[in-house]
C-alpha cells in the first residue's frame, strides 16, 4: 500500500514548513488528487489517520479535492477529460491521447495555529 508512504511524505512536508512558517498544529489538509495519480483514495485517508497519530497533524481533517484526468487528443485536437489511462477520446473515440493533467497530488491548502 503505497498511500502509506505518501502520507509519510506528505507529514515530512507539513513537518518542515511548520518550522519554516512558525505554525505549532495543523488543522485541516486539502489536498488534490488526480484521477490519473494512481492513488486509492479510502487507502490514502485511512492511512493519513494512522501516520499523523503523535504529531502536529494528529486529529487534523483530510479534505481531498479530486482533479478529473485531462489529456489532449492528437486525432480531433481537442483537450478532453479522461477517466483513465488508455481511455478513448469521449469526442472522436481516438486512442492517441496526451495526458495533460490528472496526474498530480499537491497540497492546495492548509489550515494551522
Amino acid at each position: 500500500m503505497h498511500e502509506m508512504s505518501l502520507c509519510e511524505g506528505l507529514l515530512q512536508v507539513l513537518e518542515e514548513q511548520a518550522r519554516v512558517q512558525h505554525y505549532r498544529r495543523v488543522r485541516t489538509v486539502w489536498l488534490e488528487v488526480g484521477a490519473l495519480a494512481g492513488v486509492e483514495i479510502p487507502a490514502l485517508a485511512f492511512s493519513y489517520d494512522v501516520v499523523m497519530r503523535g504529531s502536529l497533524a494528529e486529529g487534523s481533517r483530510l479534505e481531498i479535492i479530486e482533479v478529473p484526468g485531462r489529456a489532449w487528443c492528437l486525432h480531433c485536437a481537442a483537450s478532453v477529460e479522461i477517466g483513465a489511462r488508455y481511455d478513448p477520446c469521449p469526442r472522436c473515440g481516438g486512442y492517441q491521447l496526451q495526458v495533460t493533467g490528472g496526474e498530480e497530488m499537491r497540497i492546495k491548502e492548509l489550515e494551522v495555529e
